[in-house]
């Protein structure tokens, strides 16, 4: 198999030879990684992008060869297994309300986020506002910029479930976001 192979042509291969798996590894990984690290630390987020691939290794077979990408797929596998650390996720959301630290943030140029002190918390307390599948399905959206088919592929739901979960997770946040930066502004003018 050559660069220019679909991953479907890929992963078929890989039924055969699993040497040919190794591209779909190395065409996805920084990716599936980086999403991950947006949701966890880099070094769980690491463990779990490896275990995305370790799983769909195992699980190729189940492959549909009729989609030539295999990055919708992928994304749902990283979708369960957050699901499956999802009470890490709330813990670390919490933290961050309460410390106003975001691991991602403070590890790159401090210059890069200029209300880091009430952005990042507010953020993450919007985040927590929503249930773990909206959540999902906006994290999809925004931080790995999937598709509405891309997101429903993902998490094997119709696309206009999706549409309704993104409506009502961007509602939900954007109120929350409102009212939490809104706070700090307020006890500053009746400070």
């Amino acid at each position: 198999m050559t660069q220019t192979s679909t991953d479907a042509e890929l992963i078929t291969a890989s039924l055969e030879d699993g040497e040919a798996f190794v591209q779909i590894f190395d065409r996805h990984f920084a990716v599936i990684s980086r999403y991950l690290r947006r949701r966890r630390i880099r070094a769980t987020a690491d463990e779990l992008a490896a275990e995305v691939f370790a799983t769909a290794f195992a699980r190729r077979d189940t492959y549909d060869p009729e989609c030539p990408n295999a990055l919708p797929w992928l994304y749902g596998i990283a979708a369960n297994l957050l699901r499956a650390h999802a009470r890490d996720e709330q813990r670390e959301l919490t933290a961050l309300v309460r410390t106003r630290v975001d691991p991602i943030v403070a590890s790159a140029d401090p210059l890069a986020s200029v209300d880091e002190g009430e952005v990042g918390p507010a953020v993450a307390a919007a985040l927590m506002m929503l249930q773990p599948i909206d959540r999902e399905t906006l994290l999809l959206f925004a931080w790995a910029d999937l598709t509405y088919e891309e997101i429903a592929e993902a998490l094997e739901l119709p696309v206009g479930t999706v549409k309704s979960r993104l409506n009502r997770a961007r509602r939900i946040a954007r109120g929350a976001l409102a009212e939490r930066l809104a706070a700090p502004r307020e006890e500053a003018v009746n400070g």
